[in-house]
């Protein structure tokens, strides 16, 4: 089985963002916020936005169920208050809940969460318990840096965020550490943002000890870890001057996708990251959407390049394909366990 940890709705179709652009307007001006009534989208709009999309490519590539949740820069927790982002986050959540139900064997869902610059995170536990417990969430994004850009969030060892850790650990689920759309001009939101809080979210774990806190808890970082595995000796060196332990401590609980748009990239990840660290990622239909000139093939197609990798045997191909992901995502494991043998 091939699971793609790592899927955003980036293809909802258009009444979402009109909706959304009447959201932020009204969060701007005195004007009275849209009604979530008002949004009407139906299940043959839903199926229309995914079947010659996600689930096409999907077919196409050889991936048997994607991790899905909503699209990170359209999460944009800076605009307005958590009135606003908590309306937002109930709509996002529900749509990829709805996607998830239609296609139960290719979809599972991962939830946003209800951010806020500047609010307490335990604010964000309601629409996160609403997620697992009645939309069936098995992950759930979590933004380090609700500002957009800003970066006036504190650490994520920072104790404010213990009471999702607390209600991630009880109900087993992970987080992928993702970023949303920065509204700061000298970081471009795909190309350095996402990038930039891959790698400071993995050197605020180096310097704390949140998982002697929170032994059972997962992170993914996404997009190959963005600098780190690049420059793991770095990140070892800055360990050993700050006193820390070897950052390969961290990594039964920090995991990283495969989300590296190269063949290079990909052998140096799995180079130096251990297999048991590594989950199949393509963040399709996402940032990079285009062939690569040189190879004829879809940047984002990225199974291509974990299957040519020298750097696995075929027990740790397979469980970074798949084998990681059920471990790190046991909600996701129990449902599977349950599906006729037959499928």
């Amino acid at each position: 089985m091939i699971i793609d940890c790592h899927g955003h709705f980036t293809t909802a179709p258009p009444q979402l963002a009109h909706w959304r652009d009447r959201q932020a307007a009204a969060a701007g001006s005195a004007g009275d916020a849209p009604d979530p009534d008002d949004l009407v989208i139906t299940d043959d709009d839903l199926r229309e936005a995914i079947e010659g999309n996600q689930l096409r490519l999907m077919d196409e590539r050889g991936t048997d169920l994607t991790v899905f949740s909503p699209r990170a820069s359209f999460m944009a927790h800076h605009v307005g208050d958590f009135a606003v982002s908590s309306a937002w986050a109930r709509i996002c959540n529900d749509l990829v809940h709805r996607v998830s139900a239609l296609h139960p064997d290719r979809f599972a869902m991962g939830a946003m969460l209800p951010q806020s610059p500047g609010v307490d995170p335990a604010t964000c536990l309601p629409e996160l318990r609403r997620a697992v417990e009645e939309l069936g969430a098995v992950s759930v994004n979590l933004n380090p840096d609700p500002s957009g850009g800003r970066w006036t969030a504190p650490p994520l060892t920072d104790r404010s965020w213990y009471p999702l850790y607390e209600a991630m650990a009880e109900y087993g689920i992970p987080a992928m550490i993702h970023v949303s759309t920065s509204c700061n001009p000298a970081f471009h939101t795909t190309g350095a943002h996402y990038l930039n809080a891959d790698t400071t979210a993995f050197m605020q774990l180096v310097q704390g000890d949140l998982f002697a806190d929170f032994p059972t808890l997962r992170f993914v970082i996404p997009h190959g870890g963005g600098a780190v595995p690049y420059h793991w000796g770095r990140f070892r060196g800055l360990a050993t001057a700050l006193g820390r332990p070897d950052p390969e401590t961290l990594l039964d609980n920090v995991l990283f996708d495969t989300c590296v748009y190269h063949q290079p990239g990909i052998d140096l990840l799995t180079r130096v990251i251990p297999a048991r660290s590594l989950l199949f990622a393509s963040e399709m239909i996402g940032a990079v959407r285009d062939i690569d000139p040189r190879t004829g093939h879809h940047f984002d197609d990225t199974r291509r390049y974990v299957d040519a990798t020298p750097n696995l045997s075929d027990e740790e191909r397979a469980a970074v394909h798949c084998g990681n992901a059920l471990r790190v995502h046991p909600r996701l494991a129990a449902r599977l366990a349950t599906r006729p043998a037959d499928r």
